[in-house]
C-alpha cells in the first residue's frame, strides 16, 4: 500500500477531477496544481498549491515550461527505499509527490477540427504532461499516476476503503495505462507530422516509407472466420468512423463475418448517389439496384438473386420507414440490415425478428477514401483505395454501334458495382439493377457464365461489366449467345482488337474504361 500525502494535479480535461481532489482533500492530502487547474480547485474551496510556489520558479514561455523542474520530477523519481535519493532530496529540499494526476493537451481532437493548421497542432503538443506521466509511471512502486479520468472512481473507492492509501495492483494497473497513453499519444503526433498539414515543400511524395499503426479493441468476437480462431474487432487510432461507429439497435453480437460484409455491403451502397440498395453474401453483392424510390431499389435488388440473398447482408444509402421495413420482414432470413437511420415504426416492426441485427450507420450515403491495407506472412501491403470515379465523357467506344443513352446509365451503373465484386467479375445489368453476376472465377469465361445462368431470360438484352480486359473473344461469343447488347471494360489486352472484332461481328455495343478493377 501507498498512502497518498502529496498529489499534483494538472489536466486539460477537467472532468471529474473536482470529485477526486475533494476526495484527496479529506484525508488532507497536500494539492499541487497549474494554471486553469489550480483556478478550478480554489473556486471549489479545495486548497490547492500553485506549482510555481511550490518550485519557487515561475512559467516561463507563456506555459511552454511550468512542471519541468527537479522539485517535480526529483519527487516524483525517488526511490523511496534507496537512502541515497532521501539524502539528496533533503539536501535539495525536495519533498516526495505520491500521487500525479495528469491528463494531456488535446493534440488528436485538435487535429480532427475543420481547419485546424500546424501553429495549432504544435501548440497542443503536451511537454510537461507526458514528462511527468512517464516520471511516475516509471516509480508506480511509490506513485500514483493517473492519466483516464474514466479511473477516478476506482481510486476514490481506494481511498476511502484503505484510509487514504492504494494498493500495489492499481498502482501497476494506472502505471502500465499512462506508457499506453503516452505511446498513443506520440504516435498521432508523429503520423500528423509525417503525413498530415506539415509546412510547405516539405511533403513526401507517395506511400510513407515507415507505417506507425495503433488500433484499439473495441471488442472480442465470438471466433474468427471459423469457430476455431480466436478474432476481435479493433478501432483506428483516430477515433470512432467508419464502421467503428455503427450503433448497434437490435439483434445479437456481431460475429467476424458479419463485420467483413458490413463493410463490402457499406462500401458498394456508397456508389450510389440515387437511392440504392445492396444485398452481400460472402463479401460479394449478390444484389444491386438505384432507383429513385428506394421502395423500388430494395424489390430490384432482392429480385436480382433472391436464393444468394437468404442469409446475407442487405444495405440501403437511405432512411428505412415503415413501407420498407415490411418488405425487409417478407425477405426471409437476413443477419444484417444497416442505413443511415430507422423510423420509429420500422425498427418496431424489425425487431420482432429475433436473430436479425439492426444496424445505423450515420453519413452512410457519403463516400470515403483512404488507405487500404492488407496483411501476408511477414509484411503487409498498403495502396490507396480504389475510390476513383468513372465519367461518361472519359469512355471510349471502340465498336461500330454505340450504346444508347440507357444503355450508357446501365453500363455505368455496372461498372460501378463490378468495383466491388472478387475478381474475376463479370455483372449483369439491366437498368440500374443487376441481374446477374459472376464473382471470383479463375477464367473471365466462367464467370460470364455464371452471370448469364443466374440471370436467366433477363440476361436477354442486358449490359455487361467487366472488371478487366478480356483476353480472348470466347467470352464475348457466350455474351452475344444471350444477346447482351453493350459491353464494359478497361481494354488493354494485346487482343483487344479480335475482341472488338467480335463484338462488332455481334452488333455488341463496346465501350473502354482504360480504368481496371481488380478485387482480390
Amino acid at each position: 500500500m501507498v498512502t497518498i500525502k502529496r498529489a499534483l494535479i494538472s489536466v486539460s480535461d477537467k472532468t471529474g477531477v473536482l470529485d477526486l481532489a475533494k476526495a484527496l482533500h479529506k484525508f488532507d492530502v497536500e494539492i499541487l496544481s497549474t494554471g486553469g487547474t489550480a483556478k478550478l480547485l480554489r473556486d471549489n474551496n479545495i486548497p490547492v498549491k500553485e506549482v510555481s510556489e511550490y518550485t519557487g520558479f515561475p512559467e516561463i514561455l507563456d506555459g511552454r515550461v511550468k512542471t519541468l523542474h527537479p522539485k517535480i520530477h526529483g519527487g516524483l523519481l525517488a526511490l523511496r527505499d534507496n537512502p541515497a535519493h532521501m539524502q539528496k532530496l533533503i539536501e535539495h529540499g525536495i519533498g516526495l509527490i505520491d500521487m500525479a494526476v495528469v491528463n494531456l493537451y488535446p493534440f488528436e481532437q485538435t487535429i480532427r477540427k475543420p481547419g485546424a493548421g500546424l501553429e495549432e497542432a504544435i501548440e497542443n503538443i503536451d511537454i510537461g504532461g507526458p514528462s511527468m506521466l512517464r516520471s511516475a509511471a516509471k516509480n508506480h512502486r511509490s506513485v500514483a499516476v493517473v492519466c483516464n479520468p474514466a479511473r477516478y472512481g476506482e481510486v476514490i473507492s481506494e481511498l476511502k476503503k484503505n484510509n487514504g492509501a492504494l494498493s500495489e495492483k492499481l498502482l501497476r494497473d494506472l502505471g502500465i495505462e499512462v506508457f499506453r497513453r503516452t505511446s498513443e499519444y506520440d504516435a498521432a503526433i508523429y503520423r500528423y507530422l509525417q503525413t498530415g498539414n506539415r509546412e510547405p515543400g516539405t511533403e513526401d511524395q507517395g506511400l510513407p516509407k515507415e507505417l506507425n499503426l495503433q488500433f484499439f479493441k473495441i471488442q472480442d468476437l465470438r471466433y474468427g472466420e471459423n469457430p476455431h480462431q480466436q478474432a476481435a474487432f479493433y478501432r483506428g487510432a483516430q477515433g470512432y468512423s467508419g464502421l467503428s461507429a455503427i450503433r448497434q439497435l437490435w439483434g445479437k453480437e456481431l460475429s467476424f463475418n458479419n463485420i467483413l460484409d458490413l463493410n463490402a455491403a457499406v462500401n458498394l451502397v456508397r456508389e450510389f448517389a440515387l437511392p440504392a440498395a445492396v444485398f452481400i453474401k460472402h463479401n460479394n453483392p449478390c444484389g444491386a439496384a438505384q432507383n429513385k424510390e428506394l421502395l423500388q431499389a430494395y424489390k430490384q435488388a432482392w429480385a436480382g438473386d433472391k436464393l444468394s440473398a437468404f442469409g446475407g447482408i442487405v444495405s440501403v444509402n437511405r432512411r428505412i420507414d415503415l413501407a420498407l421495413a415490411k418488405l425487409i420482414d417478407k425477405s426471409g432470413f437476413l443477419e444484417c440490415v444497416i442505413c443511415p437511420e430507422f423510423s420509429h415504426e420500422a425498427l418496431s416492426l424489425l425487431k420482432s425478428k429475433k436473430n436479425l441485427r439492426l444496424l445505423e450507420l450515420p453519413g452512410l450515403p457519403e463516400k470515403t477514401s483512404g488507405l487500404d491495407f492488407k496483411r501476408v506472412n511477414g509484411g503487409l501491403l498498403l495502396q490507396d483505395e480504389d475510390s476513383l470515379t468513372l465519367e461518361e465523357k472519359t469512355l471510349r467506344v471502340v465498336t461500330k454501334k454505340k450504346p444508347t443513352a440507357k444503355e450508357m446509365e446501365s453500363l455505368i451503373f455496372a461498372w460501378k458495382v463490378a468495383k466491388h465484386v472478387k475478381s474475376n467479375a463479370i455483372i449483369l445489368a439491366r437498368g440500374t439493377k443487376t441481374v446477374g453476376i459472376g464473382a471470383g472465377q479463375m477464367s473471365r469465361v466462367d464467370s460470364v457464365f455464371i452471370s448469364v445462368k443466374k440471370a436467366g431470360k433477363s440476361a436477354i438484352g442486358a449490359c455487361l461489366a467487366s472488371d478487366a480486359f478480356f483476353p480472348k473473344e470466347d467470352a464475348i461469343t457466350l455474351a452475344a449467345k444471350y444477346k447482351i447488347k453493350a459491353v464494359i471494360q478497361p481494354g488493354g489486352s494485346i487482343a483487344d482488337a479480335a475482341i472488338i472484332k467480335a463484338a462488332d461481328k455481334h452488333k455488341i455495343a463496346m465501350v473502354f474504361t482504360g480504368i481496371r478493377h481488380f478485387r482480390h
